[in-house]
C-alpha cells in the first residue's frame, strides 16, 4: 500500500481474482491496480499514466475490460477480477496470448497486458471481428512500439483460434466473469 494511504479508515473487501477468492482490508481511496500489484502480487497489470489514457492497466471486471486505474478496489467489492495472469490454463497459453506471440503482437510488452484483455473482451463479444472493429476496441490502449497491425493481426489470429477451440471460449468467459 502506497505510504500515503497508511493510516486511514479502512474497509473490508472480497474479490474473486482470476477464479481465486481474495479478502483485504484495504483504504477507500486504494485503486484496483494498486491492489492487483501490491496486495495480491499481480505484477502484469502495469501502472501507465494513472489517467485512463493508455490503457496498460486493462483488466477484466466481471468480464468487461476496465481501466484499473480509474476503479477503485472497493468498487470492485464482490466482483470478478482477470488479469493477464489469469488468462493461461493448465500451462497452455490462452488463445489470444498464442495470437500475440505468433503474429508479434508486442515488442516492449509494457502494453501487452492491457491490449490481451481489450482483445478478450472484444472477442467475448464478436467472435469474428472486423479490422476496423478491432481498432476501435484498442483505440483506448496506446503502444509506443508498434505500429498496432501486427496487434491487428494477433487479434485476427485469436478470433480464428477461439473459434477452433470452443472449449476455451468456454473457460475463458467463466473465468472472466461472463
Amino acid at each position: 500500500m502506497p505510504p500515503i494511504l497508511r493510516g486511514l479508515m479502512t474497509k473490508d473487501i472480497s474479490i474473486t481474482v482470476n477464479g481465486t477468492a481474495r479478502r483485504a482490508q484495504v483504504e477507500p481511496r486504494l485503486l484496483l491496480v494498486h491492489y492487483l500489484r501490491e496486495a495480491a502480487g499481480l505484477t502484469g497489470t502495469h501502472i501507465g499514466c494513472e489517467t485512463s489514457l493508455c490503457g496498460a492497466c486493462t483488466v477484466l471486471l466481471n468480464g468487461h475490460a476496465v481501466k484499473s486505474c480509474t476503479v477503485l478496489a472497493v468498487q470492485a467489492d464482490g466482483g470478478r477480477v482477470m488479469t493477464v495472469e489469469g488468462l493461461a490454463r493448465d500451462g497452455q497459453l490462452h488463445a489470444i496470448q498464442e495470437g500475440f506471440w505468433e503474429e508479434h503482437g508486442l515488442q516492449c510488452g509494457y502494453c501487452t497486458p492491457g491490449m490481451i484483455l481489450c482483445a478478450h473482451d472484444l472477442l467475448d463479444r464478436i467472435a469474428q471481428p472486423s479490422e476496423q472493429q478491432i481498432r476501435e476496441n484498442i483505440s483506448g490502449n496506446l503502444c509506443r512500439c508498434t505500429g498496432y497491425q501486427h496487434i491487428v493481426n494477433a487479434v485476427k489470429s485469436a478470433s480464428h483460434k477461439l473459434a477452433r477451440k470452443p472449449a476455451q471460449r468456454k473457460a475463458a468467459r467463466a473465468a472472466g466473469g461472463r
